[in-house]
């Protein structure tokens, strides 16, 4: 069995203990034991992004380019690897895991480009023969603190626009995927970054990710998770001035209307609910389906989910692989007991699926559940179960799914099924979300343009694309006069 470190300082130092890295898939198959940081390794790991930053953020923007760029491409020369690694200790199927590896590396060559992209603007003032030019300047150190459902991806694109705009970095991965973490920050350190702007601390969340947020010395801090966790970092941040960006889940409608092609809207929420194990923020767990189509969509729904191949995520022909953790396995069954309490009825699923790898070992799988019959107070409705669950909600009309769709506290992202250009674009102005599906699934985004979302989906600027730069930079007003 390997020991991974921590990487601080340009040195992989290991931990006051370490952590057992399982297979979710086959529960004997240990991938490794990965050191366990404190809070002093995050003072250390502060100190020396310190002192990196001063020389970082003034380097040559050839050589920020030049590095994120062989990141970039060393990530997709070893996709499969890769891909392997995430979905051995992640859960999802290995084409989504590839996938997801090969948008991380997308989204390291994209920033390479933005890294000869800043720009700025000269104004004239107000006042005669004085000059005005705003710029933008990196940060200092940030903190990055992200899950365990996307491992390599969620990383990516906020080490890569933090590293383009002169940001010195320290990284605290999930406790649940450090392998995939690790695999990345490796691949980092051989790019020919200096020591010191890029460190790795792996560990658990109430000790590195509380110390990274109290430290004086990190200047911002980017968080993806729970929104319990969330909103105590904001509260913590906003005390200590520091910038801060937020993405915190989400309850996402995905809208049928009478109208929609039936094959496309079942299609559609079936990858929207339930592909990726439901373990995305962007999976549509409610289904709301209007009076006409719904007995239909119902019958196409049973057909198609009875069709899905439940198994290990390495297997080529599984189509929903296991849940990350007992936890949360734990947690996806309840909220089908709860919905069943409260009156919704079980038409798919729902149960622990003993499936077995090829040495015998279960994992921890679950058949998806659909649930009927429910309506918008229930919990199951309310509450982001995080695995494959969907509910269905049926309405009279357009107008009453809208007011469905819109009716949470979350707001990242809604699709509507329906071949009608008056709903579709009605929807995609009134939609209270940070994006917007037609005729597509909820989740699945590109790497290039921002993502994000309102109400207590997120807070703070948008992450991905040019619109980065808003978390990753401050702006500065330069006068001069002649």
């Amino acid at each position: 069995m390997s020991n991974y470190h921590n990487l601080i300082g340009g040195q992989w130092r290991a931990g006051h203990s370490t952590s057992t890295n399982i297979n979710p898939s086959n529960l004997a198959d240990v991938i490794g034991d990965y050191a366990q940081g404190d809070a002093n390794d995050v003072q250390t790991a502060v100190a020396c992004a310190k002192d990196a930053f001063a020389n970082w953020s003034h380097s040559c923007i050839q050589a920020r380019h030049d590095a994120l760029d062989k990141i970039g491409h060393e990530i997709l020369s070893r996709k499969d690897e890769l891909g392997e690694l995430l979905a051995r200790e992640e859960g999802k199927t290995r084409s989504e895991a590839v996938a997801e590896v090969m948008r991380a590396g997308q989204i390291f060559k994209f920033f390479a480009g933005e890294c000869l992209r800043l720009s700025g603007e000269a104004l004239p003032s107000v006042r005669p023969y004085v000059g005005v030019e705003i710029s933008r300047e990196p940060l200092g150190v940030v903190g990055l603190i992200t899950p365990w459902n996307f491992p390599m991806a969620i990383p990516a694109w906020k080490i890569a626009p933090a590293l383009a705009y002169g940001n010195c970095v320290v990284f605290k991965p999930a406790e649940l995927t450090p392998g995939s973490a690790w695999a990345l920050a490796e691949i980092i350190h051989r790019s020919g970054i200096p020591a010191g702007v890029f460190n790795l601390l792996m560990g658990r969340g109430r000790v590195i990710g509380e110390a990274l947020v109290n430290h004086p010395d990190v200047a911002a801090i980017s968080f993806t998770g729970s929104g319990a966790v969330g909103r105590g970092i904001a509260l913590r941040a906003i005390e200590l001035g520091k910038k801060l960006q937020l993405e915190m889940g989400g309850k996402n409608p995905q809208i049928v209307l009478d109208d929609a092609n039936l094959a496309q809207a079942v299609e559609l929420s079936v990858q929207s609910a339930f592909y990726s194990t439901g373990q995305r923020c962007t999976a549509a767990s409610r289904l709301i389906v209007t009076q006409k189509i719904y007995p239909a969509f119902i019958e196409a729904m049973q057909a198609r989910m009875a069709h899905l191949k439940i198994g290990s995520a390495l297997a080529k022909d599984t189509d929903i692989g296991p849940v990350v953790s007992q936890a949360q396995l734990e947690q996806d069954l309840s909220y089908v007991t709860i919905a069943r309490e409260e009156g919704g009825k079980l038409l798919s699923g729902g149960q622990r699926v003993n499936c077995h790898s090829g040495s015998g070992d279960k994992g921890y799988f679950m058949a998806p559940a659909l649930l009927t019959d429910t309506h918008q107070a229930m919990r199951i409705n309310r509450e982001e179960v995080f695995g494959p669950v969907a509910s269905v909600m049926r309405v009279k009309d357009y107008e009453s799914a809208l007011a469905a769709a819109n009716d949470t506290v979350f707001g990242l992202s809604a699709g509507i099924a329906t071949t009608s250009l008056k709903y579709a674009t009605h929807f995609k102005r009134h939609s209270q979300a940070g994006m917007v599906m037609v005729n597509l699934p909820t989740a699945g985004v590109d790497y290039h343009v921002p993502f994000g979302g309102r109400k207590g989906s997120s807070y703070g600027p948008r992450e991905q694309g040019h619109y980065a730069q808003e978390f990753y930079t401050t702006v500065k007003t330069a006068y001069t006069i002649a």
